[in-house]
């Protein structure tokens, strides 16, 4: 039962730090404003995340958690090669722009905010931009094993242009606050993928 309850505890004040995080900025977090807006005591909260890097930690790996289980575990459903990587991409466009409205996506604004800086916050940004590239790559390379792709395609190059393409939709839904940017992302990257299509692939 005891244990339960901290673990209940400690889902609350991730749960709460990961708002704070998308409307303020990951290194905005605070241990005692946490502490206000969970009325759990700052010693509470200290004794169930250690410090405020174990805190962000935390914050990024639930945000990880989740992306995988909204994006990367679903497009595994679909069939390999360019059918997953299209859901894949559909996927992260539908999580980013909803997300957008309520705060920013932790990674997007994480990387800016600590782009000219050095820490183990940012290696810890760095290490989880890199692997989520490092999937989009081995969707790609499955779509060029599949023949979906042209096998000249540049994996690099495709995964830098899509999630180019992500990063713009990001940001136009969330400063701008435009509710056409979706769209506008989903025919760029259909007109992206076009170029990229094997000769010999069958619609």
């Amino acid at each position: 039962m005891n244990t339960s309850k901290s673990e209940t505890t400690y889902a609350t004040i991730v749960d709460a730090a990961m708002e704070m995080a998308a409307l303020d900025g990951i290194g905005k977090l605070s241990l005692g404003e946490l502490a206000k807006r969970t009325g759990i005591s700052k010693s509470g909260v200290f004794s169930r995340v250690g410090s405020l890097e174990g805190l962000q930690g935390a914050v990024l790996d639930e945000y990880d958690r989740r992306f995988s289980e909204e994006v990367f575990l679903p497009s595994l459903q679909a069939a390999k090669g360019l059918p997953r990587l299209l859901m894949q991409v559909n996927l992260w466009l539908k999580k980013g722009t909803d997300e957008a409205p309520r705060g920013a996506c932790l990674y997007t604004a994480g990387a800016f905010e600590y782009d000219d800086l050095s820490g183990p916050l940012r290696d810890r940004l760095e290490e989880g931009i890199v692997r989520w590239r490092a999937s989009l790559r081995k969707t790609v390379l499955q779509a060029m094993e599949a023949g979906h792709l042209r096998p000249d395609t540049d994996p690099e190059q495709l995964v830098f242009e899509i999630y180019s393409l992500i990063i713009g939709v990001m940001h136009d839904v969330r400063f701008l606050r435009d509710e056409g940017a979706p769209r506008r992302m989903g025919r760029a990257f259909s007109r992206l993928i076009s170029t990229y299509r094997s000769f010999n692939e069958v619609e």
